[in-house]
């Protein structure tokens, strides 16, 4: 193990610290697929760090641009000044989102562009003079950050049982249905009737008084929640229709993890913002962004009666070293067509993953582009032991998975290949069968 003197220093989040103290695991360095340990063994990455590596780890070109950033300016004010990285990345962030998006801001994370995007929709509904539109809709089993909008929204039980909510929250259904979608290969066919759930908090709490929703497209923390067929369409309608403003959470579905610039593409919707993050920068500098259509953008800035339209912000909104490897990101998505890649390995990645159907304890494996996950029944022991032991032995085995309960997510980088996908899958079999 590393040379650590007092482990105690350190706070991890969302760790059982007193029990990783005992036997941490330590990365030293990384590099495309692997991370190597503080025991010197080379660790197969099958979840892109936490979703965000995209392109794998110190991909050469983010990390030039790094460097070179770093040597002319690494901090510009984030108030009343601009540096020209800003305005670069964000017409880079124009070129790939979907037509009706043209305004950007930025923000450091994923929690903060989805703080940020839930500010902008009850501005823009004072703005235009709907002040009494202060309801938000989220989801059962959603996850958007942990501030306290993003929690407030979020349908995740743990992440707020510690605290108070800050905003007042409905939830529409959890869309997961495993009794009648198990072992579905790509996008369920039942359960687009559950976006009907909208229209009756619309007729409970009235349309005059909800200024947004906000989902996953798929929902990422949760345990890969793939939306049924329909079903996004028609939530984006029943907003349209009642002048409640859509917002897309693609923290994780953002850059091409379903095989297109972002969900709004896959699933052909058009939300009135889009929070990103992760895959924003490959993970290489803290980086989110909330990208709006003209219509929040003008509705916010053409209403305002003061100078400053939105006050809202970050000391490190637009960080011209998170700048320079965002555009530098963008650039590699593009010129080595990333996103057709991810679109060309679904299927190989498909199958493979539904060859684990007959292992032991398996009641469902889900799927989408290049991301998936293997549910598991609970054991005698409780609820997510078996999952936790799972992630652990296929740790011990050089391979790094991510744990949600009982439910092992997976979403390789873009750069991996046929051999690591069963490499992969292999090592997740024996790990599956091996734990009782």
């Amino acid at each position: 193990m590393s040379n650590i003197k007092n482990m105690t220093t350190l706070w991890k989040p969302f760790t059982p610290n007193r029990e990783f103290n005992k036997n941490p695991r330590i990365f030293t360095s990384s590099d495309g697929m692997y991370y190597t340990s503080d025991k010197n063994e080379n660790v197969l990455d099958a979840v892109s760090g936490l979703w965000c590596c995209n392109l794998g780890n110190n991909y050469k070109s983010i990390v030039s641009a790094l460097k070179d950033q770093s040597e002319k300016m690494y901090y510009s004010p984030a108030f009343q000044v601009a540096h020209p990285l800003e305005y670069e990345l964000a017409n880079e962030l124009i070129s790939i989102a979907p037509k009706h998006i043209k305004h950007v801001f930025f923000a450091n994370s994923g929690s903060e562009a989805v703080e940020s995007a839930l500010k902008m929709a009850l501005a823009y509904q004072k703005a235009i003079g709907q002040g009494s539109r202060t309801l938000v809709i989220g989801r059962e089993s959603a996850y958007h950050g942990v501030n306290f909008g993003g929690i407030s929204v979020g349908g995740l039980v743990n992440n707020k049982r510690q605290y108070n909510n800050l905003i007042k929250t409905f939830h529409m259904p959890c869309i997961l249905d495993i009794d009648k979608n198990a072992f579905t290969k790509g996008m369920p066919k039942n359960g687009a009737i559950k976006a009907e759930a909208l229209l009756a908090l619309i007729n409970t709490h009235g349309a005059e008084n909800i200024a947004a929703v906000i989902v996953e497209p798929v929902a990422g923390s949760a345990g890969v929640h793939i939306p049924p067929v329909g079903y996004l369409n028609r939530i984006s309608q029943i907003c349209k229709a009642n002048g409640i403003l859509l917002i897309f959470d693609e923290v994780i579905t953002g850059f091409g993890r379903l095989g297109t610039p972002f969900a709004a593409d896959k699933f052909g919707v058009e939300p009135d913002m889009i929070t990103c993050a992760k895959g924003l920068t490959n993970g290489a500098s803290p980086m989110g962004a909330v990208l709006a259509s003209s219509q929040v953008y003008e509705g916010i800035i053409n209403n305002s009666k003061t100078p400053i339209e939105f006050f809202h912000g970050y000391t490190y909104s637009g960080h011209p070293l998170s700048c320079a490897a965002g555009i530098a990101t963008i650039k590699a998505y593009k010129e080595e067509k990333f996103f057709e890649k991810v679109a060309s390995m679904e299927e190989f990645w498909q199958e493979e993953l539904h060859s684990l159907k007959d292992c032991a304890n398996v009641i469902d494996i889900r799927n989408l582009g290049l991301v998936g996950a293997v549910q598991l029944s609970s054991n005698t022991k409780g609820p997510g032991i078996r999952g936790n032991d799972i992630y652990l032995e296929c740790f011990k085995n050089n391979l790094l998975v991510r744990a949600t309960g009982d439910i092992i997510a997976l979403s390789p980088a873009y750069i991996v290949s046929k051999d690591e996908i069963k490499q992969i899958v292999s090592i997740l079999r024996d790990a599956i069968n091996k734990v009782a």
